[in-house]
């Protein structure tokens, strides 16, 4: 890029830092010379409206609380958007933008993106977190008129988007098919951890006196599976009568509270602890006492597209681990996981046992997952993929080909994305 960018970031699901991924781009952005400012909600204890951040513009909005149901999710898309174009439009005036990048879930920032790409010409750049049509159903169940009003967004900001990046070749795979987007407008900028901090000592106090700890680290909510943790807990510690092995449940999330409830209606306080959202501190501390990871997501369509960061969070600090064997799953800890090819807590007890009384493989898988990490799938490659996709945005606008028709989607008299964009 010959001059240097004004990038406005836009993140709804999570507030920056937090957002490990969005942070890390936003950073990586400010170091190659451009000017960034993120737009995020209030929440999870970050409540400043507006800071600036290691040389980051952050502008935060109101947001109604994580919903759970249908009729809650539109409240909290409603106030989400609102609050995102207050700001969008605030940092317009303060100093305009060049290229908007929208970070889903859900996808639609689209309407908030499309006035400045409209009328300021700003370049837009999506960024594809999660196949949010997969999540949806992933959350509740079924499909109906909102599955398919889901599906429009996805293609409504398909279209609006000058570039797509995704997380891995899965997602970008369904992105290309249903956008009709060319190989040049799609780019694989894969999440990895960057500069985890994995020289602060163990605390065995952690164990409460027990041989084993096990881990987890991350969201707890409806489509990530910590249930399934809960009751591989209770197969152990009750069904097996392990009394050696301690849980470290670290995180929070919309299933949390019930979690907790469900957690102790077992009778697992002692055996299962549950601190809710942690300092890095706290969580690095955590990971590096921890005998064995956790990924309980369970086998679905949505899981199967998602690269998750604990799975590299326990690679980083070269800790073996046991997931629930989706595709995506598979291909990011490759060789460093055993897998449970079923959604079954006590398979997936089983499988943690057995990890945990083979301490030798343990650590050959440990060290296997730290060498792919560090190698394969490491954030500098995804830094090179993310400066050629904004390359690619500035560059002037190519003929595009005529937009292949998804004959998944339902027809109707004539509606297009196009037309609902």
């Amino acid at each position: 890029m010959s001059k240097p960018l004004r990038i406005l970031i836009i993140v709804e699901n999570l507030p920056v830092p937090l957002d490990r991924r969005v942070w890390q781009e936003a950073c990586a952005l400010r170091d190659a010379g451009h000017d960034v400012t993120v737009i995020c909600p209030q929440m999870r204890g970050y409540t400043t409206p507006e800071e600036i951040l290691d040389g980051i513009q952050i502008y935060r909005h109101w947001i109604t609380e994580e919903a759970k149901g249908i009729k809650g999710f539109l409240g909290e898309y409603a106030s989400a958007l609102w609050g995102e174009l207050g700001c969008a439009l605030k940092a317009w005036r303060r100093k305009g933008f060049d290229v908007v990048h929208l970070c889903n879930p859900p996808d639609l920032l689209f309407l908030v993106a499309l006035p400045f790409k409209l009328i300021g010409g700003v370049k837009v750049i999506f960024d594809v977190h999660d196949l949010w049509p997969e999540m949806f159903e992933a959350k509740f169940g079924r499909r109906g008129l909102l599955y398919w009003a889901v599906r429009m967004a996805e293609r409504c900001t398909l279209a609006v988007a000058d570039v797509v990046m995704a997380t891995n070749q899965s997602v970008l795979a369904a992105v290309k098919r249903r956008g009709g987007k060319k190989d040049d407008e799609v780019f694989v900028v894969r999440t990895a951890p960057n500069r985890l901090n994995t020289s602060l000592p163990a605390d065995e106090g952690l164990r409460k006196g027990r041989k084993h700890l096990v881990g987890y680290i991350g969201v707890m909510g409806n489509a990530d599976g910590v249930n399934y943790l809960v009751d591989a807990a209770r197969y152990i510690v009750q069904d097996r009568r392990r009394n050696d092995v301690q849980f470290l449940l670290m995180g929070s999330g919309p299933e949390h509270a019930d979690l907790v409830k469900q957690r102790d209606a077992l009778g697992l306080q002692d055996h299962v602890d549950m601190p809710g959202r942690v300092s890095n501190e706290f969580l690095f501390t955590g990971l590096k006492t921890m005998d064995l990871g956790v990924a309980c997501d369970p086998i679905n369509d949505y899981n199967d597209h998602c690269t998750m960061n604990k799975t590299l969070e326990y690679m980083a600090f070269g800790k073996a681990q046991v997931m629930f064997g989706t595709r995506e799953g598979r291909y990011s800890a490759g060789g460093a996981a055993r897998y449970v090819m079923e959604n079954s807590a006590e398979r997936l007890g089983d499988a943690i046992l057995e990890m945990l009384d083979d301490p030798v493989e343990s650590a050959q898988l440990g060290r296997i997952g730290y060498d792919r990490l560090t190698r394969e799938l490491s954030w500098e490659k995804s830094v090179e993929q993310l400066l050629a996709a904004y390359e690619r945005a500035l560059q002037p606008e190519a003929t595009k080909e005529p937009w292949p028709h998804d004959s998944s989607l339902p027809s109707s008299s004539g509606s297009s994305c196009w037309a609902c964009c």
